[in-house]
């Protein structure tokens, strides 16, 4: 998880971490924030949250009579939507445009979002009481979408002695946001091969046609398959992944290592793979299995 935050920070890509309360989603974004001398803010997704309250608003002026901006949580480097799927779509659908277009509209004005500028959220199982699952395409704006399961009993006994104790374990700040789009400079030149190429773009067109390369099984089980997004996300994912290794180039390695966080939210299964208990994590693997690497 730590790992894929940071291939976030490096590329730019938003993060959807999905997991039940009490798993440090929330103290893992803040403590990432925390590492990059930034600004940093935290919105709570209610089911009763407004679009004005993300994104702001026009305040009358009386003293003027004009009308001045009052801006939203939104605008900060590193954004927080914390249970993200607890407010209902009109709230959810704000923050559209700030993901895709690095942009907020108010009162018909444009406000152009400084860089960086990433959002992190997180979410509850849909199972859950309470939740609204996400559009389809705001789903699809996450670069990686992230499972966090439960810790181990070594895991667990180590968050015993740090947490237990009820004193703030101090975050040293790293990196400047200078730094961090100078990194993203080097990423986005990292060597990439032709072949690597067709490989992600082969991986891309089975999740939507399983039958072009033998996996007429999966069809019945696959309703859409992974967009252009998915195909850009993986490139950009894949290179970042390669930098924090230390290479200059990309192997096929650094795609199915990566894969799995960006395609699971972008393919949307049939009833029948529900049926069968198929997920799309179980799709991507069978994929992953029956394309030749380069």
């Amino acid at each position: 998880m730590v790992e894929r935050l940071l291939i976030s920070l490096l590329t730019g890509g938003h993060v959807l971490l999905e997991g039940v309360p009490g798993l440090a989603k929330t103290l893992t974004v803040r403590t990432l924030a925390e590492t990059v001398r930034t600004s940093f803010h935290r919105i709570q997704f209610t089911p009763d949250l407004l679009p004005a309250d993300v994104i702001g608003t026009q305040v009358y002026d009386q003293s003027n009579g004009q009308f001045t901006v009052k801006r939203g949580p939104i605008f900060a480097n590193i954004v927080l939507a914390d249970e993200i799927n607890r407010a209902p779509a009109k709230v959810q659908a704000a923050l559209l445009e700030a993901m895709q277009e690095k942009q907020v509209t108010i009162g018909g004005v444009t406000h152009v979002l400084e860089e960086p500028f990433l959002v992190l959220a997180t979410q509850n199982p849909i199972e859950q009481e309470g939740t609204y699952p996400l559009p389809e395409a705001q789903v699809d704006r996450f670069m990686m979408k992230l499972k966090v399961g439960y810790p181990s009993k070594e895991e667990e006994r180590e968050i015993l002695r740090r947490m237990a104790g009820g004193t703030a374990i101090p975050v040293e700040a790293v990196a400047s946001p200078s730094q961090i789009l100078e990194a993203r400079a080097k990423i986005a030149e990292l060597y990439m091969d032709d072949r690597i190429v067709e490989y992600i773009v082969e991986i891309v067109h089975t999740t939507r046609r399983p039958a072009d390369a033998g996996l007429k099984e999966l069809g019945p089980l696959v309703e859409y398959g992974a967009s252009p997004r998915a195909t850009i996300a993986l490139a950009q994912a894949s290179r970042a992944h390669a930098y924090l290794r230390g290479r200059t180039f990309v192997t096929p390695d650094d795609i199915k290592a990566i894969a799995p966080d960006v395609l699971r939210h972008r393919i949307l299964t049939t009833f029948e793979a529900e049926a069968e208990s198929v997920t799309s994590d179980i799709i991507v693997q069978r994929v992953l299995a029956a394309i030749e690497s380069p």
